[in-house]
């Protein structure tokens, strides 16, 4: 650049600065799209529009240097072209490709070489479609396929290709030492014994010198490359000049070599398999032991962090080499076949007599390209130089494959996918160079020198490059057609269908090699894939498979909007009023029960407050860490809680995947707690039913709220790290003050004792999530719930009971029962809830008991049957059924004593802002009534269940008072265990066997919205009569219908309105 254009750049530079300083908007430049940190870095909407939070946003730390990354960058023609050809050029060219002819002939030659390069070139042009698609890094294969199809199959992918590199390597190192071996003998020379003992020794030898070079830098090995392919070109060219020229002696005729004839060619023309190796070869035989000659296309993307430029390098470099060692490999096909035999005896005298071509049992041929995998030497025009060029073919692959292994490795050690990995992804020097890796590769490689068999070792390569081959191919087909905004390779020459026939011929090719071979390598890459979803590793890299997942939620999204309601595919999606998650496992543990695998789980969270983009943000990652994959986590701020229900009511999900359910804790201080407060509380109940929605409140014999411990670890029996952790249900929290990251929130709509109004409450109630550690997995939390202690911010230990409360829905229960109180229809869900947890692991041993009420007193055991059928009908597996008898019978004078006391301060006496007037104790007297008797049956049947889920009475607006309601609910669940109040939406939830089809609005069990004029002025008449004039039951009518029908003759049971 001239000094004009330098002083331009300059002004541009410093007028773009200016522009930025003062307006404060960024201009566009390249550093703010890197993905990594280094660079510039944007002002955020924070920073332009402004913040609530006044506070300025940490400055991220700049990324260190990658640690693979190296001082020497390569260009296209050292870093992508010769490691190609040089991959390429390997053992096959000098010392298996005239035995491929020999077996194939000329034609058969000619469909392996053309069926192996179709293969690599569409790897090649998917390889070069990837690695145009941003910015490439270290790691190969595996970062490529990783960053594509994500980390389960990248990471499993990655270890199988850097195993078949090392074995490439020592595959090339045999034969470099079968070839050193030739040329002893040829003197009459050996070392041990002349065989494999000495292949065994000096490819040891040979594959320590050759790592040494590798871990000294890259520069070395450069040096290295470019004298080795000079040594392979110019051995190519004495080989081609050889074959023209022609045989120099008889004797070289009597081995074999003709020179250029069309009966040589004729002869060649066509296949002739043999018995060769131990085994009887045949076109796939041959096929996997030459395809490791052309695995080189990914050389270039092996050493891809080393290139200056890897989006242009890698697909001109790659392309250049295949066309060039095709050319080289067409060209060995037709000079082999064309001027040598097949057999010859090499004796002269049979040359002279003609029969030189003859071979019998008791004259075999030594000669000939089926006998002499050195008849190269003999056709070229110096030997000398077939040996150099086959060292430098052989070393050079081999020196190739041994370089590009540690390198994936270290990025699958950096990454940190498989811990044992780890340990040898170290670098060390200013370079990062991955000593660690190189002698995990010195092991593995010489391990396989060891077999000394280039025939037993090639087929194994040849199902792990192909294996790697057609992952390569599915994962630009995947992304071609998943079409994420991301996917713009700027390479054009490829098409997925074209990508998509590659992977199907890479895994057809694997089954016709050997299927024992293929099963072993698809069960190894099952396995590796297998453990990498079990540890989950958190990781964000943007992969086509991310994508998929996404289109593939929001098409299903939109298809279910088609779909009409159907009673059998009922779900029962809940909206969880827990408020922060960690603060009441239990509450979200019972939901999960429910919805696991089913449906669908929100949590909601009400906070007065406003807050910053920066603290909604971070709790909602918290959170979202705690519920994993259990639910989603919906945080409301700036709202009321009787506003924020209503919002969240209304608004949580996206069309048919919308919460049904409202559940909710229940409020333990309702006599004590400020009016407002209790009146929020009861509204949120009748904002559920206002909203159509089912309600469920769940009770605990000491609560749900746990927000007063912290988890500050004061012992550790196993003698392990002190450490802040918790247990598989209950996550890491701790005690901050107000101005921390969670702002005060007391809810109303769980089971609290705290105030509605924040500024009454005590900071220390405050809770959130320390930043300074991560928080762990539920794995990791169950992995250490035996070793770890519990306390409180007092410093005591926090009591086993604590814990067994904790994780109440968690643990495995016992042989015990599940009490079912199905008092009134609501749809069946009271029925289908106990259902759903009695099929859960952990409560399976827990027997169903099924409490109803009859409506004909002097006909108990037809009432008995007819509900026996209705729950056969329905499917419910249940352990016995008892239909109660009395519950219109007058209380004790205990129980009615103790629920006056409840009503004591809610006297219109008693100067109450909410009193119970005496037109309603008296309207509502035989409702009150029957639920002080349904405590008493509660207490003589249910006080030993381990669950006890009941029909909860309706709370009719405008009838019932919030003090009142409230004084029902205690009556019913005030010690007792674990208590879940059920009210359905009055739309069935659950079908008979074989029904009609039905939708969900006009259900089994009737319909809501549909009410008549008639049927609501006969609920307005219960309010003010203790027992009604009709009532809803059920009749069979015959095996397979059941109806719903009003029989004016019938006792029926009043609803409790």
């Amino acid at each position: 650049m001239t000094r004009t254009g330098s002083f331009k750049h300059a002004v541009m530079l410093d007028f773009g600065k200016l522009v930025c300083n003062v307006t404060r908007e960024p201009l566009p430049r390249l550093e703010y799209y890197r993905t990594s940190k280094r660079g510039l870095k944007r002002p955020s909407i924070g920073e332009l529009h402004g913040d609530l939070d006044r506070k300025p946003e940490k400055q991220e730390e700049e990324e260190k240097p990658d640690a693979h990354g190296h001082g020497i960058k390569l260009g296209w023609i050292e870093g992508v072209l010769i490691p190609c050809l040089l991959n390429i050029w390997g053992v096959m060219l000098f010392l298996r490709l005239s035995w491929v002819v020999s077996q194939a002939g000329i034609v058969e030659s000619l469909i392996i070489i053309g069926i192996s390069y179709l293969v690599c070139v569409i790897t090649a042009l998917s390889l070069s479609a990837i690695c145009t698609n941003g910015q490439v890094k270290g790691g190969g294969i595996y970062y490529l396929i990783s960053r594509s199809l994500g980390p389960e199959f990248g990471a499993s992918v990655g270890v199988v290709f850097a195993f078949a590199n090392c074995v490439q390597a020592a595959l090339n190192t045999i034969g470099f030492c079968s070839s050193l071996n030739d040329l002893l003998k040829s003197y009459d020379t050996k070392i041990v014994d002349g065989g494999v003992n000495d292949v065994r020794i000096v490819g040891s030898i040979a594959i320590v010198v050759m790592v040494i070079i590798c871990a000294v830098g890259m520069e070395w090995e450069a040096k290295a490359q470019n004298f080795l392919i000079v040594a392979i070109v110019i051995a190519i060219f004495n080989f081609l000049i050889g074959v023209v020229v022609g045989p120099s002696s008889d004797a070289s005729v009597a081995q074999g070599f003709m020179g250029f004839s069309s009966a040589v060619f004729q002869a060649n023309m066509k296949a002739n398999y043999r018995f060769s190796e131990n085994s009887q070869q045949s076109f796939f035989s041959v096929f996997a032991i030459f395809f490791p000659s052309v695995t080189g296309v990914q050389a270039g993307a092996n050493i891809c962090g080393d290139l200056k430029d890897p989006a242009s390098a890698i697909p001109k470099g790659t392309l250049l080499a295949l066309l060039i060692s095709a050319i080289s490999y067409v060209t060995f096909v037709f000079f082999a076949g064309g001027a040598a035999l097949r057999d010859a005896s090499g004796n002269i005298t049979d040359l002279v007599n003609g029969t030189f071509v003859t071979c019998t049992a008791e004259s075999n041929c030594a000669y000939g390209l089926h006998n002499d995998y050195t008849v190269m030497q003999l056709m070229s025009l110096s030997s000398a130089i077939i040996y150099a060029g086959c060292f430098a073919a052989t070393l050079s692959t081999a020196l190739t494959n041994l370089l590009s292994v540690p390198r994936i490795i270290q990025a699958l050690g950096i990454d940190r996918i498989y811990p044992g990995l780890i340990f040898f992804s170290k670098g060390y020097g200013k370079h990062g160079e991955p000593y660690r890796g190189y002698v995990l590769v010195l092991i593995v490689s010489v391990l396989f020198v060891l077999i000394a068999d280039i025939n037993a070792i090639a087929p194994l390569i040849s199902n792990f490059y192909l294996a790697s081959y057609a992952l390569i191919n599915f994962c630009t087909f995947h992304a071609a057609t998943v079409k994420p905004l991301g996917w713009r390779p700027t390479f054009r020459f490829y098409h997925p269908w074209i990508s998509l026939i590659g992977s199907i011929m890479c895994i057809v090719i694997m089954f016709q090699l050997n299927y024992m071979f293929t099963i072993v390598t698809v069960t190894i890459i099952f396995v590796l894939y297998l453990v990498v979803v079990y540890r989950n590793p958190d990781v964000n890299w943007g992969s086509s498979t991310q994508e998929q997942i996404y289109k593939s939620a929001l098409s299903s999204t939109l298809k279910l909007q088609n779909i009409g309601d159907h009673v059998k595919n009922y779900h029962p999606s809940i909206l969880v009023l827990a408020g922060n998650p960690m603060n009441r496992p239990p509450l979200i543990d019972l939901a999960n029960l429910i919805t696991k695998n089913h449906s669908l789980m929100i949590v909601g969270d009400i906070i007065k407050e406003r807050l910053s983009h920066r603290k909604r943000k971070q709790l909602n990652s918290e959170c979202t860490k705690f519920l994993e994959i259990r639910g989603f986590y919906q945080p409301i701020d700036g709202m009321s809680i009787e506003e924020g229900v209503h919002a969240l009511i209304q608004t949580s999900g996206v069309g048919k995947l919308s919460p049904n359910i409202v559940l909710m804790g229940y409020k333990a201080d309702w006599m004590t707690c400020p009016v407002k407060d209790l009146l929020t509380y009861y509204n949120v109940l009748h904002d559920s039913f206002d909203c159509r929605m089912s309600l469920a409140i769940l009770r605990l014999p000491n609560g749900l709220d746990f927000s007063h411990l912290t988890t500050e670890i004061v012992a550790e029996p196993t003698g392990m790290p002190a450490a802040v952790g918790s247990n598989s249900n209950f996550q890491t929290i701790s005690t901050v003050p107000t101005d921390g990251l969670r702002p005060p929130r007391k809810l109303m709509h769980v089971d609290s004792n705290l105030n509605l109004d924040s500024a009454n409450g005590s900071n220390d109630n405050t809770l959130t999530i320390p930043q300074q550690a991560p928080m762990p997995n539920r794995r990791t939390l169950e992995a250490q719930r035996n070793s770890i202690v519990y306390s409180t911010r007092g410093g005591s230990c926090v009591p086993k009971e604590i814990l067994d409360r904790l994780s109440v829905f968690q643990k495995n229960q016992s042989k015990g029962t599940i009490d079912v109180w199905w008092l009134y229809d609501d749809g069946g869900l009271t029925m289908l809830v106990p259902h759903i947890i009695s099929l859960r692991s952990k409560w399976s041993q827990c027997k169903i008991r099924v409490f109803a009420l009859t409506n004909r007193q002097m006909e108990l055991e037809v009432e008995e049957r007819n509900m026996a059928n209705l729950l056969t009908k329905l499917r419910i597996d249940y352990s016995s059924l008892t239909m109660l008898q009395g519950v219109t019978n007058a209380p004790r004078q205990e129980t009615v004593d103790m629920h006056q006391r409840l009503l004591q301060h809610f006297t219109e006496s008693d100067g109450t802002q909410m009193p119970i007037g005496e037109h309603e104790r008296v309207a509502l007297q035989e409702k009150t009534s029957r639920q002080l008797r349904l405590r008493e049956m509660l207490l003589e049947h249910s006080n030993g269940a381990n669950l006890i889920v009941m029909s909860m009475p309706m709370p009719r607006l405008g009838t019932v008072s919030a003090p009142l309601y409230m004084s029902w609910l205690e009556m019913l669940t005030k010690d007792m265990p674990p208590f879940l109040l059920v009210r359905g939406n009055q739309t069935a939830v659950e079908s008979e066997s074989e029904s009609e089809p039905e939708s969900v609005e006009s259900g089994l069990f009737g319909d809501l919205e549909s009410e008549s004029e008639s049927e609501s002025s006969k609920l307005e008449q219960l309010e003010s009569e203790s027992e009604p004039e009709s009532a809803k039951f059920y009749e069979l009518e015959s095996e397979s219908e059941l109806k719903i029908s009003d029989n004016p003759e019938s006792e029926s049971e009043p609803e409790l309105s």
